[in-house]
């Protein structure tokens, strides 16, 4: 199965934004390779997302930060739950 969003850069990007939401059943279709292509853009993002500078008094914007954080590291613990107990 390809990748929603066109690609795993894409796919990730898409989650930490909350246009897709995931949840175990998403990842049923991946191969292997591609849930290793997607772990590498999620990591990826998330390291893009922690750099943004964000101003200390400016609370929407470190909300929609935290929040993108939140969904791509739940993105991430969930496909690592579904490897093992796929054995994939």
């Amino acid at each position: 199965m390809a990748i929603p969003g066109g690609s795993a850069y894409g796919f990730a990007r898409d989650i930490g934004e909350g246009f897709q939401t995931v949840t175990e059943r998403s990842f049923k279709g991946f191969t292997p390779p591609e849930m290793d292509k997607l772990a590498f853009e999620i990591d990826r993002a998330l390291r893009d997302i922690r750099a943004e500078q964000v101003a200390v008094d400016d609370l929407p914007n470190i909300q929609a930060k935290n929040r993108r954080i939140q969904r791509l590291n739940g993105a991430l613990v969930m496909m690592r739950s579904f490897r093992q107990k796929a054995r994939v």
